[in-house]
Parts: C-alpha cells; sequence; structure tokens
C-alpha cells in the first residue's frame, strides 16, 4: 500500500492563559503547540498538534521546516518506522537540546500516524489494537496560590468545579512546599472531593528522598491513587523505589524519560507502578508503544503525561491504560476550544473519537487567530 507525502505544513500557536498556573518549581502563563500537516499524493490531510513547549515552539517549528520535511517529500506515509529512522539522527547531536528534536519527530510522527488512519478510514484506537471505547478522566489541578501556603477556600472551589466538569479524578499538585503544608491541602481536597472521588498526588520531581518519603507516609490514609514524580531527578530512579518499599504508595513516573529503553528501566528496577510517558515530549506515538508493550509484559499499568488529542488512541488501545489526563480550560484552553467535535466527559469518562485517525477536527477560526507565523 503507498500514498506518498507531497507536502507538510507547521503552524505555531499561542494561547495566553487567564492567570499565571504555578507548581512545585514551574509556572504556566501561555498554551502553545505545534499544529503539523501532512497532505499525501491522494490529497489525505493527516494534521495533530503537539507539545506545550513555549520556550522551544519556534526552534521546533524551524526543525521540521529546515530540516525533517524536506527529506519526506515522497515517502510512503504507510512505512511509519522508515520515516521515524529517517529524523531520529537529529536527536544524535550531544551539543545541541535533544528536546527539541524529539518534539519535532513527535510531530511528524503523530501527523503520518493520523494520514494513515484517515487512508484507511479507521480510527487509530483500532488500528493500534482497539481495546477500549473510553477512558476514565483525570483533571490536572490543585495549583498553588501566589502568596500563600493553605488556600482552603481555594482548594475547595477547585475541586468541586473539577466534580462539576464531570471528570473522574483529580491529579493534585504538591511538591512546592514542605510536606507537612502539602499534607495539609491534600487532605483538605480529600474532604472536600468525597471518597467516591479519585485523587492522585504530583510532586514533579519537587521533593529530596526524605521529604518524599514524609509526605507519602502523611498521605497514607487519604486513598491516594499515586503519587507521581516524588524525588529529585538527579537520583529519582532509586529514591522512587524507596519511596514505593518504604511508604506502600504507588509511584508514577515516566514523562521526564526521552526513551522507551529509560522507562523500562524504571520498570525493571522496580521503581515505578505507573509508566506515564509522553509521546509528544519522546518523539511521537512509534517509541510510546514500546515503552507501552513492556508495561503490559510486565504487568504494570499505563499512563500518558497530558495531550488528551494524543493520548486517548494511545492509552484506549493499550492493557493496563489507567487515565486520560486533561487540564480545565483556563489551564489548556485548547482542547476545549480548537477541537469542534470534542466529546463531551460523562459520568468521569471521555468516548474516544471514532472518526478515522485521530478523529478530531480542527476549528480554522481558532487557529488562525492564535498561530504566531503571520
Amino acid at each position: 500500500m503507498t500514498s506518498r507525502i507531497k507536502k507538510i505544513d507547521v503552524i505555531p500557536i499561542k494561547m495566553p492563559l487567564k492567570k499565571v498556573f504555578k507548581g512545585s518549581n514551574y509556572f504556566m502563563t501561555h498554551r502553545v503547540t505545534v499544529l503539523t500537516r501532512i497532505t499525501t499524493e491522494d490529497g489525505i490531510v493527516g494534521e495533530i498538534y503537539n507539545g506545550d513547549e513555549m520556550d522551544d515552539l519556534e526552534a521546533i517549528v524551524k526543525m521540521i521546516k529546515d530540516n525533517m520535511a524536506p527529506l519526506l517529500i515522497d515517502e510512503n506515509i504507510f512505512d511509519v518506522k522508515a520515516i521515524w529512522k529517517k529524523l531520529y539522527p537529529f536527536s544524535f547531536d550531544i551539543l545541541a537540546d535533544r528536546k527539541i528534536a524529539l518534539n519535532a519527530l513527535a510531530c511528524i510522527d503523530s501527523a503520518v500516524y493520523d494520514a494513515i488512519g484517515k487512508s484507511l478510514k479507521m480510527p487509530l484506537v483500532k488500528l493500534w489494537g482497539g481495546l477500549k471505547s473510553e477512558l476514565p478522566v483525570m483533571l490536572i489541578g490543585g495549583y498553588y496560590t501566589e502568596g500563600k501556603d493553605v488556600d482552603e477556600q481555594k482548594i475547595i472551589e477547585d475541586i468541586e468545579s473539577y466534580k462539576e466538569m464531570g471528570v473522574a479524578a483529580c491529579k493534585f499538585k504538591v511538591g512546592g512546599r514542605s510536606p507537612g503544608v502539602d499534607i495539609e491541602r491534600v487532605r483538605i481536597a480529600r474532604e472536600a472531593a468525597g471518597d467516591d472521588f479519585i485523587l492522585a498526588v504530583d510532586a514533579n520531581q519537587g521533593w529530596d528522598r526524605n521529604d518524599a518519603l514524609k509526605f507519602a507516609k502523611g498521605v497514607s490514609d487519604l486513598d491516594i491513587r499515586w503519587f507521581e514524580e516524588p524525588c529529585r531527578w538527579s537520583y529519582d530512579k532509586q529514591a522512587m523505589k524507596d519511596i514505593r518499599m518504604m511508604s506502600g504508595i504507588r509511584v508514577t513516573a515516566g514523562q521526564s524519560e526521552d526513551s522507551p529503553a529509560n522507562c523500562i528501566e524504571l520498570m525493571t528496577n522496580g521503581s515505578i507502578d505507573v509508566c506515564n510517558f509522553d509521546a509528544s515530549w519522546s518523539g511521537g506515538a512509534t517509541p510510546w508503544k514500546q515503552a507501552a508493550q513492556a508495561a503490559e509484559a510486565l504487568g504494570l499499568e499505563m499512563a500518558h503525561h497530558e495531550e488528551p488529542q494524543i493520548s486517548a488512541h494511545l492509552l484506549g488501545s493499550t492493557i493496563g491504560s489507567t487515565f486520560l489526563e486533561v487540564f480545565h480550560p483556563d489551564r489548556d484552553p485548547m482542547f476545549y476550544s480548537i477541537i469542534e467535535n470534542r466529546n463531551p466527559f460523562k459520568n468521569g469518562y471521555y468516548e474516544i473519537p471514532k472518526g478515522p485517525g485521530f478523529g478530531i477536527e480542527l476549528d480554522r477560526s481558532v487557529i488562525n487567530k492564535f498561530r504566531i507565523d503571520q
């Protein structure tokens, strides 16, 4: 089967947020992404958006336009791994930022898969294995209030708003204050959420081993689904194993890894219970599925860091998949405005799009309003 690439377009998009969102050691003021379109000789247009890299947005777009796209004209979209292998060497320069090349590769890889799905008139969840038709939704929230350690009213209001949105769970931000403060914040969240709402916590590598362990033990009675990236990046593989063994809490990580091999090492080392590898940060669906297959073989759970427009089909075709991660519309206005046919959240679940490819239709007026290349 053959369908050759004739054109590749890349559009950088940047949306301002209504307020600054602060986690443990970072903050967000905009939602940015790269929209990639691949047009084939048959008139098929594969298009999808990837990533949220404000500082590297222009570099990613330049990498695709100047380096990757020229190599792909007349390539067959069905030669997915050949295309991926052809572009992967852009990540080999040890003096460059590997993240830029991997993000750019993810954009191409995702658009190629969308084109394949559309060519075959098949949703990617079916092409990749066809396991689930819907996924439980976990909203990433619980951000800090500037100037306050514990903002009880805001925490309660946030949790209530998440439940009103129809999601099943919240991944609550911790790691930016002392363990004692964050234990109190999570306890307030649990009381507001009730027993039938799922809570996970995410420290974004904010604590050392001792503080992470202190926190884990302090929330042991709060029915926490998982503790994500509890420890500093420089020694997290062993420290996460220690947290698991010493506290009994489930640990999640993988989003900060840039290869399936690194994720598999976390799995086999006993560092994690759940792998939340990120396809948009690591080169696309092609390497993500390698990590997912390892998790399936080892009996571990699989998640995906953010990017619901990409992750729904990946998780839906994976044994042991967990939650579709989303943000509140204030934190990710793109997901709620750029997708014309976005499925609503119902009783905690999101129906995986049934259309061909990623199954989403993009709003041209939103794209044109927020694109920054014109």
